[in-house]
């Protein structure tokens, strides 16, 4: 049988047919559907991720309830909110169906020409989501790492943060070989080698892994006054990370008041009383004395 150009992953995508040419896309500060990359494992293909094609929508969602605490005899006032266990990640996606690579195939089963599977009963193992936002030339640009992209090592705070490379791009005399490892770029590419970069050139992206994910629905429309035949599939997500960070109890995730951060007033109010608000003349509680929630002081001496 011929090599099917609907799923050959090559170069990150997970085919090399005509659906799978990149196009151009608009520059904003405002992030763009056309420059996010979703990633799944391709049947047949061991070396990594690959980006979905034909692929219309991937709507992630999360939710988890909050429990008020009350006491009796405080009158109607809530004590304190007490966020339940966060409920699984969902997402769903929307993806037009090829002959040769349908929706399941193009997240790791072996469905279709490659295989059996024709149900979620036939899933036996979970498949990894791998999305990157990424930016545009133009924030790029205000970052410092045009055309590059911002490589930072995993274990840092911002380590979720990595340049993806796009090896062809159309030579102008300002992209020539090796033009990372000039000065104008300070000496070499970050995060990487001149002999792995090649000619491409990057953007940065913010990494979101989706990890061990399991289809719990899927359908198909075929419809007699409609020619294109979609896919859709909802799954549900094992865990959610950026791959890099150490997740534990210190994980630096902003609004902590222990080390300075201003998040909220009840949460910041000192033994005196003052808020960490108060201690600002410009913050949006002014310069207040006493109770930091306030602003009165029924403390007894």
């Amino acid at each position: 049988m011929a090599k099917n150009k609907d799923k050959s992953p090559t170069k990150g995508l997970q085919g090399n047919s005509y659906l799978y040419d990149y196009g151009t896309s608009p520059n904003t500060r405002t992030a763009v559907s056309q420059k996010v990359r979703i990633l799944t494992p391709a049947y047949g293909d061991s070396s990594g991720l690959h980006q979905m094609g034909v692929l219309s929508s991937f709507s992630p969602s999360q939710s988890r309830s909050v429990e008020p605490v009350r006491g009796i005899g405080f009158g109607d006032q809530v004590a304190e909110l007490v966020p339940s266990v966060t409920e699984p990640t969902t997402g769903s996606f929307e993806r037009a169906l090829l002959y040769l690579c349908n929706l399941w195939q193009a997240t790791g089963y072996a469905s279709g020409i490659d295989g059996p599977v024709r149900s979620l009963a036939h899933h036996r193992w979970p498949f990894d989501i791998e999305q990157q936002l990424v930016f545009s030339s133009l924030v790029d640009w205000d970052l410092g790492v045009e055309n590059m992209g911002h490589n930072v090592a995993s274990g840092n705070w911002d380590g979720g943060v990595k340049h993806t490379l796009y090896p062809e791009v159309t030579k102008d005399g300002t992209n020539a070989a090796g033009d990372w490892a000039k000065a104008d770029h300070g000496g070499a590419y970050p995060g990487s080698t001149a002999a792995a970069v090649g000619t491409g050139r990057g953007h940065s992206a913010i990494i979101t892994m989706y990890e061990a994910c399991w289809f719990t629905s899927w359908g198909a429309s075929f419809a007699k006054d409609a020619g294109m035949i979609m896919e859709t599939g909802d799954v549900t997500v094992s865990d959610v990370h950026d791959f890099a960070s150490y997740y534990g109890e210190f994980l630096a995730t902003g609004n902590d008041p222990t080390i300075g951060q201003l998040g909220s007033i009840r949460f910041g109010n000192n033994a005196d009383g003052a808020g960490l608000w108060a201690t600002s003349e410009t913050g949006s509680q002014g310069s207040m004395e006493g109770g930091g929630s306030g602003g009165a002081d029924f403390s007894t001496d």
